[in-house]
């Protein structure tokens, strides 16, 4: 969550892949900067970079406002996050975005990462 929501760090979040590792957006538009699909830690890479740059400024995390569930499942190497985020702009303005995670490991890190979360309407 840090390395992604908060720092924004692609080489950081690309680092937690398997080499060969598959990010999905199911719900992202086409022509949007961040792909549905990438696959692999260099595609992951340029694609969350893209995507960052793209949403910088709808602002910062508020930490204290946003929420975080993880739910574990049957298969020890699969988890659910299911996240808030509560992004602040200057001046105080809200936005939240809500998300839902779906993560399978292999050898401690991410294999596949299906990522559920609509674009907000101002992007």
């Amino acid at each position: 969550m840090y390395a992604g929501a908060i720092s924004r760090n692609p080489e950081a979040v690309a680092a937690m892949f398997t080499e060969d590792g598959v990010f999905e957006a199911p719900l992202v538009p086409g022509g949007h900067p961040l792909p549905s699909r990438l696959v692999g830690r260099d595609a992951i890479r340029s694609g969350l970079a893209a995507s960052y740059e793209y949403w910088a400024d709808l602002g910062a995390v508020n930490t204290e406002l946003s929420t975080l569930v993880l739910h574990e499942t049957a298969d020890t190497d699969v988890f659910i996050a299911e996240t808030d985020t509560v992004l602040e702009q200057a001046g105080g303005q809200h936005t939240t975005l809500s998300l839902v995670q779906i993560f399978r490991l292999r050898d401690g890190q991410i294999a596949r990462l299906r990522d559920y979360f609509a674009v907000p309407p101002s992007h």
